[in-house]
């Protein structure tokens, strides 16, 4: 007994780990309260909501820099600004998307999040700004066992008031009736004389303040800057979906109980403090498909839907494919080589993505596991087994479909928004896995990737570079145009349409979403392998959330469920990113607002409208 008592940690400590538990789990709670709000009346999730945090923060920080108004005072003022914000982000944007499915408030919250972050990072700069703490609450209590700040007790005691207060505003008042009843039908309630879109309005302006009152009580705890909410916003989407989406009571509670789990971890196995909330996501949806508190999601689709096949004669003709082949061939005598690589290895990843989104009705958002563990394992292969390009890039393929069998086994019972959400959690914790591994070279990468000989080819000259990348390019893109084609992508294309007409039909669906899933992850994981060689480097970058990102923006700017669209949407995004760095962050900016475009008045993307206008035409 005595043995074993020597193994737990000192008191201090362990209730020192517990009071941080708390506080993260207060701002978990606070924020999640917010997003299951806007998501259970709106049907919007709401990817901003880290941005709006963050301006919380800001603008307590700028009242007090500028104006001298003090942090009580910043309470109430400040999450009336981000809500000001939030009513016109509303009224602007996101009434227009209500009737459509998860997918689009997603999209646009999140070029929203760039367009936000981009502008205060070029604005006030990427370091972080202090916050002094209110000076009535500075010291410490002595609880004998540790000593407890005044400010992290406030920080527990204030969230759980507002929480409370929250649920007992809808749970028990007539506002809150008036909510519940618009949230499950919306058109009687309008009957009844209610001003239903005023509803919208007003709690999705009060979801976001929710979280701009987070941001001024985290201010004084952590540094003030533009990223402080884009990490953030990952855990709080798992806490979310663990709760339940929509559940206000699953939000506080999970909120809380995550952040106490948060802390134990820290003390008995610090390494994995990062991604337990992501395991417990995991396991959580795997034994309850709606999270602990929630309901099933019914998914809103209507005719704008991008998730359609576009058949026309520009997309699919022999003659289009020709041409690319003829300009990719002859591009590198007019362009500057490694652009088109990069252009090629990201149209790979966005073909691979659409394949899974377009033609499966998928969408992930880990499709950064893919492509980063792709140019990882050619990193590995290239540099340390020694191993020549094309072995090194078929391995980074395989490893990444051997990861995609492990999650799609994991996450292809799980529908729409919980897909998305499991898919990102198991992204995250595959980030965190290469972050501490001692392979990885941690935040320098595997850096001076050998690019090696092939047939007597020397592929440290670019131009032997870019051909050998655009061979892999062709037979990867002609491959996944086969395989949409085939019996298999047609079986694939109607359980998209109607997965319980094909169950009917005795598809196996499961079989035929996982066989799609590892086949979007191979190709992934060898654009990322691609990656690696062309410019020498595996870094953090690639195994980051903000690739899937990537994914997704290229593939809806191109057209979903086009052939071409991913290889034009990647041209887009690289000559956004290379053309326009001498921009510095506001290429962000730049990029959220073509994102919002998009998701708002250019649905269906380039090929999709340049189909759309030929079939008008000929009708």
């Amino acid at each position: 007994m005595t043995e074993l008592l020597s193994l737990l940690p000192p008191m201090p400590a362990l209730f020192g780990q517990l009071i941080v538990g708390l506080i993260n789990g207060s701002f978990y709670a606070l924020l999640s309260l917010g997003l299951a709000l806007i998501f259970g009346l709106l049907n919007v999730v709401n990817f901003a909501h880290g941005a709006q945090y963050m301006l919380g923060a800001l603008t307590a920080y700028l009242l007090l820099t500028h104006f001298n108004i003090s942090y009580w005072y910043a309470l109430a003022i400040a999450p009336l600004v981000v809500g000001v914000s939030g009513f016109i982000i509303e009224r602007l944007f996101l009434r227009h998307l209500y009737k459509l499915d998860h997918l689009y408030g997603m999209l646009l919250t999140f070029g929203i999040t760039l367009v936000i972050e981009g502008i205060v990072r070029n604005i006030y700069g990427a370091s972080g700004n202090s916050y002094r703490a209110p000076a009535a609450l500075s010291g410490a209590w002595n609880v004998g066992f540790m000593m407890l700040p005044h400010y992290r007790a406030w920080v527990i005691a204030a969230s759980l008031v507002i929480c409370i207060s929250t649920w007992l505003l809808i749970e028990k008042t007539k506002i809150g009736s008036y909510v519940r009843a618009a949230t499950e039908n919306s058109s009687l309630t309008r009957a009844f004389g209610i001003n239903v879109p005023l509803i919208l309005m007003l709690t999705y302006s009060f979801g976001v303040g929710l979280a701009g009152f987070a941001g001024v009580m985290a201010a004084p705890l952590y540094q003030v800057n533009a990223s402080m909410g884009s990490e953030l916003i990952i855990v709080v989407f798992a806490v979310v979906v663990i709760g339940g989406m929509g559940s206000i009571l699953g939000a506080i509670l999970s909120g809380f109980a995550l952040g106490l789990l948060e802390g134990l971890t820290k003390v008995f196995y610090p390494e994995a403090s990062t991604t337990v909330v992501f395991v417990a996501m995991v396991i959580v949806l795997l034994t309850r498909p709606n999270g602990l508190f929630g309901t099933l999601v019914k998914h809103k689709t209507d005719d704008s839907t991008t998730v359609k096949s576009i058949n026309n004669k520009f997309d699919s003709s022999p003659i289009t494919y020709l041409l690319i082949v003829l300009i990719c061939v002859a591009a590198p005598f007019f362009i500057y080589p490694p652009f088109l690589m990069k252009v090629l290895c990201f149209a790979l990843l966005a073909c691979s993505f659409n394949l899974l989104l377009g033609y499966g009705g998928m969408l992930s958002f880990g499709h950064a596991a893919f492509y980063g563990g792709g140019s990882y394992m050619a990193a590995v292969a290239a540099k340390t087994l020694g191993l020549d390009p094309f072995t090194s890039v078929v391995l980074g393929g395989l490893s990444a479909a051997a990861v995609g069998v492990a999650f799609g086994y994991i996450s292809i019972k799980r529908q729409g928004i919980y897909f998305s959400m499991i898919t990102l959690a198991l992204a995250q914790m595959f980030y965190f896995f290469i972050v501490q591994s001692a392979f990885s070279g941690n935040d320098e990468g595997i850096q001076s990737v050998p690019r090696g000989k092939l047939l007597g080819l020397d592929l440290s000259d670019q131009l032997n570079m870019y051909y050998f990348v655009l061979a892999f390019f062709l037979v990867c893109f002609f491959a996944i145009n086969t395989i949409i084609r085939s019996p298999f992508g047609f079986a694939l294309k109607s359980i998209r349409d109607n997965e319980s007409r094909a169950l009917s039909l005795g598809y196996s669906t499961d079989t035929y979403k996982l066989m799609a899933f590892v086949l979007s992850a191979l190709f992934a994981g060898i654009a990322g392998a691609l990656d690696a060689l062309t410019f020498q480097l595996a870094s953090l970058t690639n195994v980051h959330w903000t690739m899937s990102g990537h994914a997704i923006l290229m593939t809806i700017i191109g057209g979903v469920s086009t052939m071409v669209g991913p290889l034009i949407g990647a041209i887009v995004v690289a000559a956004l990113e290379n053309y326009l760095a001498h921009l510095g962050t506001w290429v962000y900016v730049v990029q959220g607002a073509i994102f919002m475009f998009c998701v708002l008045a250019f649905r269906k993307g380039i090929v999709g409208e340049i189909s759309d206008s030929i079939n008008r035409r000929k009708s």
